[in-house]
């Protein structure tokens, strides 16, 4: 019998994610559990749970996007 192929979502990782990483993805989680699915609701609902961006500002589109991008470089 065939294994199911799987892909292990970290799989390209060199070292585990940080503290930092792990609350951000938690987070998103919670506010796409809350319905909240396009990007003005998800930063919306980041800010409502008092999140806030690398710089300590409230998260806007672009601060996310970019935060996004320097995450998954």
């Amino acid at each position: 019998m065939q294994e199911p192929l799987y892909l292990q979502p970290v799989q390209t990782r060199t070292e585990p994610a940080s503290p930092y990483e792990l609350k951000l993805a938690g987070l998103i989680e919670r506010v796409f559990a809350e319905g909240h699915t396009e990007l003005p609701e998800l930063v919306k609902g980041l800010n409502d749970h008092r999140s806030t961006s690398p710089t300590g500002e409230p998260w806007t589109e672009e601060s996310f996007c970019a935060e996004m991008t320097r995450l998954g470089a």
